[in-house]
């Protein structure tokens, strides 16, 4: 193949990314069929989680907007329709890329009133999706972070992160990091139908024991557990037997959420594999984000059992609740650290 059909080449423009802040291109490449990059220039990176918001972390970092994992059930798909796109294909096809992250980020670590809180990476697209392996985002980040003294989690389905675990294993010397795996099932043929475009659960359990091995906690979330596909005994039992053989730290699991975007997606995918489930989803969620009480109360009984079969009962959970601020890091003499200094 000649080496100008491997170069990008400007995408059709879309009536519905005009209004896209900083938009600089749109390119195609033939190495990811089907998908395009929108390339922009953000003007702020850190993302404020409203107090109000149930999630344990204060702030998220995301340098990616929609993505290639191709997950039917990812929660994340409303997001699209902000930008005027649908939240099925085009959340897994175009893909905003915010090729300037790092020294945004930076820049905004800098700032005086940055008062070190945790922040989240991985909570709405995932930072280890295949486009980074073309963008190269994340080591500009996890720098910022560590040498800012930022304490930081990622969670990932996504097995380049085994590319930065020698950046991540350093950072861990400069501050508090939380490393997470989403993991939910084994079957690979299950995980080819349900979550396409991500790593197979091998590569996904192998990426668990690097992890560890690299000397690092790695905590798992087995979100979501899908009713009557991953949610019975046999299932339970050999994912938490894996996990625990993998050496994750951790696990966290719980039941599948069908919010708007992600549910008319799910529900279109399961009446198309599963059909024959359709009717019980009708009545197990019933137009609704959530499952009935007494499915989420029955399966979490589940989960506390195979737990503790395993030696996961009682572990501590991914991520760090909110609480205090972390102080910035200083010197003997009270001033502060500079950038890149080990603490």
């Amino acid at each position: 193949m000649r080496w100008q059909e491997q170069e990008p080449k400007a995408a059709p423009s879309s009536d519905a990314l005009l209004p896209l802040q900083g938009l600089v291109r749109s390119v195609q490449t033939p190495g990811f069929a089907g998908v395009t990059f929108h390339e922009v220039l953000a003007k702020s990176v850190l993302n404020k989680v409203p107090k109000t918001s149930s999630m344990p972390f204060g702030w998220t970092v995301n340098p990616y907007r929609g993505c290639s994992h191709a997950c039917v059930y990812c929660f994340a798909r409303k997001t699209h329709s902000y930008l005027d796109l649908d939240t099925g294909a085009d959340f897994d096809s175009q893909l905003v890329v915010k090729t300037n992250a790092a020294e945004v980020l930076r820049r905004e670590l800098a700032r005086p009133s940055w008062d070190y809180e945790h922040v989240a990476m991985g909570t709405n697209t995932d930072p280890y999706q295949r486009a980074e392996g073309r963008y190269k985002l994340m080591p500009g980040i996890i720098r910022a972070l560590a040498d800012s003294g930022t304490p930081f989690s990622i969670l990932t389905k996504g097995t380049l992160l085994a590319r930065d675990l020698p950046l991540l294993a350093e950072a861990a010397q400069q501050t508090s990091i939380s490393m997470g795996i989403s993991l939910a099932l084994l079957d690979p043929e299950l995980a080819r139908r349900v979550e396409p475009g991500t790593p197979s659960p091998k590569a996904r359990l192998d990426l668990i024991r690097r992890i560890r091995d690299a000397g690092m906690d790695c905590n798992v979330m087995a979100m979501p557990l899908l009713p009557w596909l991953t949610d019975g005994d046999e299932s339970l039992d050999a994912l938490f037997s894996a996990l625990a053989a993998a050496g994750a730290t951790s696990v966290t699991a719980g039941a599948l959420h069908l919010r708007p975007g992600a549910r008319e997606w799910y529900r279109e995918w399961l009446a198309r594999d599963y059909p024959h489930l359709s009717a019980r989803y009708d009545k197990l969620y019933n137009g609704g984000t959530y499952a009935s009480k007494e499915y989420r109360q029955w399966l979490a009984g589940r989960i506390t059992l195979v737990k503790k079969r395993y030696g996961f009962a009682g572990r501590n959970q991914f991520l760090a609740t909110r609480g205090a601020p972390r102080p910035a890091p200083q010197t003997a003499a009270g001033l502060p650290v500079a950038a890149g200094t080990l603490f």
